[in-house]
């Protein structure tokens, strides 16, 4: 916690953050809740309600380069703004949906406004306040939007049982409105340190060349962990009563997955500077195998529901960390910028295939189809990690201190 004594002023940009990220990840998860009951109003099958999600992140890796500018130019607290405006009626546009065709427009919007404000625009902040303390930042502020599953899908219940899933669109809408455009328009810092400052042109010394092979391997584990985990996260409840648990076991164990994961990011957090996204990578990576192994061999049993929840939760949520920190390894605040805009174009196509795939797998074979295809590309991470390791720069180890 060294980094938030140094700076008074990142309590309150984290501050906002937290909520807002919590609420922009926390609300385009309602699929995950309602996706039977959209199906059922829209004649969508479960793939297909899950297809929504897809076009979501499809839209924002397309927009992601197209913004790089924008941050560039007006920082990251006008973009956001833009992007919460641009967002709400697409929770709109969901509600009114009688057909598939605005039901995807309606994602296709939330995809736009979400290029803008969900995680990226989240870091860019950080860093125009933090500088090199971005880092630990990041992992703060992931600590508490790991819960948004956690809050927002019984919120998503309640709500729909309470007024429906279109009036949960329309609560949702309010909420970007009433609490996010308010917080980025009056307490988020407007960005005063520009990045040519005279006294910190630290990373005047340009950084070693990194093989474009190594900028291979960090996309197929960023890329690859994604497709694992969103499309896991999407299916959850889904996929626990398709090992024979009652619709309100499924909700229950699924909502624990956010505290499971947020307390793995504590750890890692709380680690600070002791080891670097590929020692979490490797760590958290081998525990999704067993996970997953483990829920195939049972057949359904209690005991393994929850220890599959605790292992792929601690597994997946010190996972989120290195998929931000592993790109740090390798590259400086400056190329990292740029790698991080690279890579987000494969990861959300990743992100965006994941659901509506493993629904498939999950309707067409059960269970073991959508376990089967995870378990595969999570291994696969494994031994990518392991390469990785090999190629990390003498240098990396050094400027963890912030």
């Amino acid at each position: 916690m060294r980094f938030l004594k140094s700076d008074s002023r990142l309590i309150g940009v984290l501050l906002v953050l937290a909520i807002t990220q919590l609420i922009g990840w926390g609300t385009i998860g309602l699929p995950a809740v309602v996706g039977r009951d959209l199906g059922a109003d829209l004649g969508l099958s479960l793939p297909a309600v899950f297809a929504g999600s897809s076009v979501l992140y499809v839209t924002m890796g397309l927009c992601a380069p197209w913004l790089a500018k924008a941050f560039a130019r007006h920082g990251a607290r006008k973009v956001m703004m833009v992007g919460t405006v641009v967002s709400v009626p697409g929770y709109v546009v969901l509600c009114f949906a009688r057909d598939p065709v605005l039901y995807f427009a309606g994602w296709v919007i939330l995809g736009m406004g979400g290029s803008a404000t969900l995680s990226t625009g989240a870091y860019i902040m950080l860093n125009e306040v933090a500088g090199r303390g971005a880092k630990n930042a990041i992992g703060g502020l992931m600590l508490v939007t790991g819960l948004s599953s956690s809050i927002f899908w019984p919120t998503t219940s309640f709500l729909s049982v309470w007024l429906g899933w279109r009036g949960t669109c329309l609560v949702y809408a309010a909420m970007l409105l009433a609490i996010n455009l308010p917080l980025y328009a009056f307490i988020a810092p407007r960005r005063k340190i520009a990045a040519d400052d005279g006294g910190e042109a630290a990373q005047a010394e340009p950084p070693p060349a990194i093989p474009r092979s190594t900028f291979g391997l960090v996309v197929c584990v960023i890329t690859m962990n994604a497709f694992v985990n969103f499309g896991i996260g999407a299916i959850l409840i889904e996929l626990l009563r398709a090992e024979g648990l009652a619709p309100a076991q499924a909700l229950a164990f699924g909502s624990m997955l956010g505290v499971i994961q947020v307390s793995a990011r504590g750890l890692d957090f709380l680690g600070g500077g002791r080891w670097d996204g590929i020692t979490t990578g490797l760590v958290a990576g081998t525990a999704l195998p067993v996970a997953m192994v483990l829920l195939m061999l049972s057949e359904g049993a209690t005991w393994a529901v929850a220890t599959f929840i605790l292992l792929y939760g601690a597994g997946s949520g010190a996972m989120a960390v290195a998929r931000a920190t592993i790109p740090l390894v390798f590259y400086d605040q400056a190329e990292f910028a740029k790698a991080m805009s690279m890579i987000a174009l494969p990861l959300n196509l990743a992100s965006a295939i994941s659901p509506p795939l493993l629904a498939g797998l999950l309707t067409q074979f059960g269970s073991r189809g959508a376990l089967g295809l995870t378990l595969a590309f999570s291994c696969a991470t494994v031994l990518i990690l392991i390469l990785l390791g090999r190629r990390r720069p003498h240098l990396a180890a050094a400027p963890a201190t912030g």
